[in-house]
């Protein structure tokens, strides 16, 4: 029996699924919803959670706690600016689980997570390499 455990497994050992949801957490707070399985968006709201507490707290342990869990200093600083402020009066519940459908080829539950009365700019903003980085990086090496 599995009395008093929490959390799923997702078929990962505990360093992998640590990994994932920091990556995860990251890329919810990069564009403010992303699209996963349903079970992974349920486990992420949780770590998301906690982590706009700590940024609400605001002190230099807490941007420490955020930073090992991020590790980007550039989201850490979004976090403790940006999201701190729009959920100041907010007392939980700053995220939502959307569910979206099945997978196409394993038929997998799939979700949307996303943060209440997100930005719907941050969306796709910054992911991947830039058109103009990649024509740069052609220049340099011919």
């Amino acid at each position: 029996m599995r009395h008093q455990m929490s959390g799923r497994k997702l078929g990962r050992k505990s360093a992998h699924r640590s990994a994932m949801f920091s990556n995860l957490a990251a890329a919810l707070i990069k564009h403010e919803q992303i699209s996963t399985t349903l079970p992974k968006a349920k486990d992420l709201r949780p770590v998301v959670e906690k982590l706009v507490t700590l940024g609400k707290r605001g002190g230099l342990h807490e941007r420490r706690q955020v930073v090992s869990m991020l590790q980007d200093t550039v989201l850490a600083n979004k976090l403790f600016t940006v999201l701190a402020d729009r959920y100041k009066t907010r007392k939980g519940g700053y995220t939502r689980v959307l569910k979206a459908g099945f997978r196409y080829g394993d038929n997998a539950p799939m979700a949307i997570i996303e943060f209440v009365d997100r930005d719907v700019t941050a969306k796709g903003k910054d992911s991947g390499p830039k058109p103009e980085a990649k024509a740069e990086a052609e220049a340099a090496a011919a």
